[in-house]
């Protein structure tokens, strides 16, 4: 498998693929939502073409999973893994605000990490995440990643310096 490939992950509920046309529509939600993008690295699109190009742009070497409902309808969330060093990946993730509290990201991001160690023989997976940002640090401490650093102000962005919690987990801890 090439180092951009994007194999298709399946769940109970979802379809995790790769992009294509029609997605940046049903993940603008997302993208556009001043809340659900306080936490990423940049502020809520207000332009849809310009979420277009950052969507699909290929300036990094990451990899995009989308997850759509087997039974049918719209993607509702996005989740990314890029390689860090070699047999190391950061994984991130979004999902579309009318869709939360639903399981979603926990079951599109479990089969995920089970990809990336059970497959593509990950030795280490890490989630740079603000410590403001609740429901994601809850998600991966559940999934039985360690919080392994506190960065402060670590980073600057659309709200000012923020800090940093850098949680690990390592292939052998994942029981799937």
């Amino acid at each position: 498998m090439g180092p951009l490939e994007v194999p298709q992950l399946l769940t109970e509920r979802f379809r995790c693929r790769s992009l294509k046309d029609g997605d940046e529509d049903a993940l603008w939600d997302a993208f556009s939502h001043d809340e659900t993008m306080r936490f990423w690295g940049r502020g809520a699109f207000a332009d849809r073409a310009e979420f277009r190009e950052y969507l699909f742009g290929t300036s990094w070497k990451g990899r995009t999973w989308i997850a759509e409902p087997l039974v049918g309808g719209e993607a509702v969330f996005r989740m990314v893994a890029s390689a860090a060093e070699v047999q190391v990946s950061e994984i991130g993730y979004i999902l579309a605000p009318r869709h939360q509290g639903q399981g979603i990201a926990r079951e599109c991001v479990t089969a995920l990490i089970t990809h990336l160690f059970r497959t593509e023989d990950v030795h280490r997976i890490f989630a740079d995440i603000d410590p403001r940002n609740r429901p994601s640090n809850r998600l991966v401490e559940s999934l039985g990643f360690t919080r392994e650093a506190h960065l402060r102000e670590a980073m600057k962005t659309h709200i000012g310096w923020c800090d940093t919690w850098l949680w690990g987990l390592l292939a052998d801890e994942w029981p799937l």
